[in-house]
């Protein structure tokens, strides 16, 4: 057999049959462990998205609960106050959306 065959192979290897670390990644210890339903690796831009509603309803909580003004959340989370507005729009959504 050729070595690029015996390659090919291995990658058809049943999964029962493929022995690897379940290392996870930062934000689960393992991945049959994980909390999110699908891995955020799978998806375009997953675990930057995850990240970015994380930091948005952390923004409308601070915003409504603590009545922290959109300057101060801009210079809190380094971000500007564009980025401050359009994260309040989309919690607001969400939350209009829940409500219905």
């Amino acid at each position: 057999m050729e070595p690029e065959e015996i390659d090919e192979m291995e990658l058809d290897l049943p999964p029962e049959y493929c022995h690897y670390r379940d290392e996870g990644c930062e934000l689960a210890d393992s991945c049959l462990n994980c909390p999110f339903p699908g891995c955020l690796y799978d998806e375009h831009g997953g675990k930057q998205r995850w990240l970015k509603k994380v930091r948005a309803r952390e923004m409308a909580k601070l915003f409504t609960g603590k009545g922290k003004k959109v300057k101060e959340l801009a210079l809190m989370f380094g971000v500007s106050q564009r980025t401050v507005q359009r994260a309040l729009k989309m919690s607001n959504s969400v939350q209009e959306r829940k409500n219905e």
